[in-house]
């Protein structure tokens, strides 16, 4: 299928900072393109761009094969690209249906009468997330009450409900333990499955390749490896995160010190 983003020889420069450079990315329905690498690789540029917080400055951005310079979030969420972040944009002690809707809530009666539909609310909410697999006794507890693996499912339903195409992923497994990982993992997966695009940033090669189907990795605001699934192992991926050709390097250096 045609990709609904592409990034050609993308960079961004912050003054004499030039964070990223030569950038290309591609992102298709249906697949899971991940971007891993380690802090201050560009990962947060690349989000930023994609999600029209900032505009690149050299290269092309294209939605739909159409070269765009996104000027706010909302306008990308306009064209269908959503960015689930870290601390998920969540109001802890709202329960999770008011959560769903935050800052698009459905209302009923005419103005100046109107109120909060709330039984509407509510069963779309229920409706979204089982469609997910995400089945919860009771939508009136505080979304803050749900583990965080739940909080992350929560916020991709939400997305793909209003309509996401691309699913833009910032670390979602990054504070989690490991079954509340393999919970997010399971949403993406499932995301996919409904036909979104979605891009997972992460600096874990073990999580990005239990449901990678394209690897990205950055390093020093320049791609280094990119590669489909069927052309890279975990070893070799695992090996590019730390720092490939540099940490074969220091391992000779260091080989060649303790030799006697």
């Amino acid at each position: 299928m045609a990709p609904v983003i592409e990034l050609r020889a993308v960079g961004k420069s912050y003054g004499n900072i030039h964070a990223l450079h030569g950038v290309d990315l591609t992102v298709e329905p249906g697949r899971v393109g991940c971007v891993l690498g380690d802090n201050g690789a560009g990962k947060s540029t690349l989000i930023k761009i994609i999600s029209g917080l900032h505009r690149h400055t050299t290269g092309e951005f294209l939605i739909d094969g159409q070269p765009v310079r996104l000027s706010s979030p909302r306008e990308a969420l306009d064209r269908g690209i959503a960015t689930v972040y870290q601390d998920l944009a969540t109001v802890t002690l709202m329960p999770v249906w008011r959560n769903f809707f935050l800052g698009s809530e459905l209302t009923c009666g005419r103005w100046p009468f109107q109120s909060l539909d709330i039984p509407r609310m509510r069963r779309i909410a229920d409706t979204e997330l089982r469609a997910m697999g995400i089945v919860l006794d009771d939508l009136d507890q505080p979304v803050g009450s749900l583990s965080g693996g739940q909080r992350q499912s929560v916020a991709i339903a939400r997305a793909i409900h209003f309509g996401a195409r691309v699913l833009i992923l910032d670390e979602p497994t990054a504070a989690l333990g490991v079954k509340q990982s393999g919970v997010v993992l399971r949403y993406v997966a499932a995301a996919r499955e409904r036909g979104l695009g979605v891009v997972f940033i992460t600096h874990n090669p073990h999580h990005a390749y239990l449901v990678g189907d394209h690897f990205t990795v950055l390093r020093l605001g320049a791609v280094e490896l990119s590669a489909d699934r069927s052309a890279v192992d975990l070893d070799q991926l695992t090996h590019q995160m730390a720092g490939g050709a540099e940490l074969d390097e220091l391992r000779h250096e260091l080989q060649g010190e303790s030799a006697p």
